[in-house]
């Protein structure tokens, strides 16, 4: 059961970000982190398990490697399967530019902690 939560939670934050995948600026930030809230919390502090890290105020440049590193599959632990869902395609693609992913990490890091 917990398992097809999973799924269902990936699946909905991944369709989202395909929908908002593109151009990014600082005020696309928001945007670009309503795929994380689904799971880590509209404030990044209030997940939706326990297991889920509390990831508002982190450094930006910590989250940018975290998710780069679940992309690549160097970190494979926790919950980063299903990170991993949102974050790439089922065809290996990522879903984020480069430029996306610094200002969603950006966004992130001002968090308050």
């Amino acid at each position: 059961m917990l398992n097809r939560r999973i799924a269902v939670i990936a699946l909905s934050a991944a369709m989202a970000v395909t929908a908002l995948a593109g151009t990014a600026s600082a005020a696309d930030g928001k945007k670009l982190y309503m795929t994380c809230a689904a799971c880590h919390g509209k404030d990044g502090k209030t997940p939706l398990m326990p297991a889920y890290p509390k990831i508002a105020g982190q450094n930006k440049e910590y989250v940018l490697q975290q998710i780069k590193d679940i992309m690549s599959g160097a970190r494979a632990n926790g919950q980063s399967v299903a990170m991993k869902g949102v974050l790439v395609t089922p065809d290996g693609k990522p879903r984020f530019s480069d430029e996306e992913l610094n200002v969603l990490a950006e966004y992130v890091s001002k968090l308050a902690p």
